[in-house]
């Protein structure tokens, strides 16, 4: 029922939306809804009336526009979805997804594509993130040095051009950061 509910009132803003001017490529850009479908919402809207000075619709007036409207979408049924568990024990053990893919259709039968392998894979990696380690340091233990490129230096009296990079080092403890423009990433420098 929440999940309805979430729905209409997207359904109401869109409306909102299409009120105030906004046109169905404004609309999709906000993410709310795709091009196609914002057509349609505007088409039920007109037919309807509720472009005028009347309130917005409640959510039983959008349910009965829009709730028949909806047919079940048969791909939205992913085909890796029998094998979740599996994928999911293959995704911990570190198995790259397209080795999975592949697993499972030598295997299986897997009919399905690579994408919605890699679909749910994304999926349960977000629902299962790693723990992480934190790196711990004394004070003066240790530091991060790297280098990147710096600006291309033309020398005033020689009219010599000098291309430079930036040595940066950061204390491990304090992340304090040193930064310098140097002219090479030698030892010595």
């Amino acid at each position: 029922m929440a999940n309805r509910r979430f729905e209409m009132f997207h359904y109401r803003q869109i409306i909102h939306r299409m009120r105030m001017g906004e046109s169905d490529r404004a609309i999709a850009k906000t993410k709310l809804m795709g091009r196609l479908k914002c057509g349609e919402v505007r088409a039920i809207a007109e037919e309807r009336g509720w472009f005028g000075s009347v309130p917005l619709p409640d959510d039983t007036e959008l349910a009965a526009a829009f709730g028949t409207k909806q047919v079940p979408n048969p791909t939205r049924d992913s085909l890796s979805r029998p094998y979740e568990v599996q994928i999911q024990k293959w995704t911990e053990q570190g198995i790259c997804l397209s080795t999975i893919h592949e697993a499972l259709v030598n295997q299986f039968g897997f009919t399905g594509s690579y994408s919605s392998v890699r679909r749910l894979g994304q999926r349960l990696k977000k629902q299962n993130p790693r723990a992480t380690c934190i790196l711990d340091f004394a004070p003066g233990e240790a530091a991060q040095v790297d280098f990147g490129k710096g600006p291309i230096i033309t020398d005033v009296f020689t009219g010599e051009v000098i291309s430079t990079w930036i040595f940066v080092m950061t204390l491990c403890f304090s992340r304090h950061m040193y930064a310098e423009i140097v002219t090479n990433q030698k030892v010595e420098t």
